[in-house]
């Protein structure tokens, strides 16, 4: 395929560095595809990426951001075995992680894309064959790109890693991509979910969107505690942790014996704070989650098929309209904020 395509990119690192560029359609080479990128859907970490955060090693510059993406194969390369012509796909964030314990030189290197690797708000992109995801039917391609980041660690998070069974409580925090995704996958799965905001608007949405219970924890910020009155004193057998600094230690004191923290966010800080005692009494696991690998993917795509789980989408930007989406984003919203790119 000839010709030109528009992509965002950055020249040095900030926010207002931010522009459209038009480059040639690149070709793909040995087990790559070439999609037509149709949507694309933006994490907290882009936020970080454009300032030049979270990178371990240097992009080259101009450096296209986001890693989200949903759309059409339309060419493939020499050797490729596992798309055609016409697929739909999305990809896996971690492009060397497939199955089992992630290899030595990702963690070394962090090789992933939209930081360091190139990223996916273009009109086309390429994608090596063994990072490409099929598509359920039942999704859409806005649905689809909100899949690789938030709903890949949600899932790795409670099933993966979690083990989660029926009957089990699991606390979601805030009302973001990742959070939103706990609620759905663990209510499909039959656990109880209680979830956690400082908004009471959001908890509204929420206990309108799944049947769950709901703390507002400007009224209550000892939320632990009302976890603990919910569960007539057991505790909560999950906890997707997405803020980090102090309130580990409310995660903590809400865990029942034997619980799991999963912390796959540090919205409040980067520096986790606990004392080690409720730790050691409860029997307390935490979990660091960083996404997950392309078998728990299609996996996941499998059971959001079969479940008929939707993602939540707030609203939809078109290609234009991208700096107005990381404005959206800064705002916090309630589930996925998603860049229509190609119809």
């Amino acid at each position: 395929m000839t010709g030109s395509m528009k992509q965002w990119q950055l020249h040095q690192f900030g926010r207002d560095q931010l522009t459209l560029a038009e480059r040639p359609i690149p070709t793909p080479g040995a087990h790559e595809l070439l999609v037509r990128v149709a949507a694309v859907s933006l994490n907290y970490r882009d936020k970080l990426v454009l300032e030049g955060q979270l990178l371990p090693e240097p992009p080259l510059l101009p450096f296209v951001p986001t890693s989200d993406m949903a759309g059409e194969v339309v060419a493939v390369g020499n050797g490729v075995t596992r798309f055609h012509i016409g697929e739909r796909i999305t990809g896996n964030f971690w492009t060397q992680w497939i199955d089992g314990e992630p290899p030595a030189e990702m963690l070394r290197h962090g090789l992933s894309l939209g930081g360091p690797l190139p990223g996916m708000l273009a009109e086309y992109a390429l994608l090596h064959e063994n990072v490409a995801v099929s598509v359920s039917p039942s999704l859409t391609y806005e649905q689809a790109s909100t899949l690789p980041v938030a709903g890949l660690t949600a899932w790795f998070a409670l099933l993966e890693t979690g083990r989660l069974t029926a009957g089990q409580t699991v606390v979601t925090q805030g009302t973001g991509g990742v959070s939103l995704f706990a609620l759905q996958i663990a209510r499909a799965f039959g656990a109880r979910v209680i979830v956690t905001s400082r908004s009471a608007e959001k908890l509204a949405r929420v206990a309108s969107l799944a049947d769950c219970e709901t703390i507002n924890s400007t009224a209550h910020p000892d939320w632990a505690q009302e976890v603990l009155t919910l569960t007539g004193g057991r505790g909560a057998d999950h906890i997707v942790e997405t803020l980090g600094g102090h309130n580990l230690a409310q995660a903590v004191a809400a865990l029942a014996a034997g619980g799991r923290i999963a912390q796959v966010g540090f919205l409040t800080s980067p520096r986790l704070e606990v004392s080690a005692l409720p730790l050691m009494l409860r029997r307390a696991v935490i979990q660091g989650v960083s996404v997950g690998h392309r078998r728990a993917f299609e996996q996941m795509m499998t059971a959001i098929d079969e479940k008929k789980i939707t993602p939540i989408v707030d609203k939809i930007y078109p290609f234009s309209e991208v700096p107005a989406a990381f404005r959206h984003l800064d705002q916090g919203p309630f589930g996925k904020i998603v860049i229509r790119i190609a119809g």
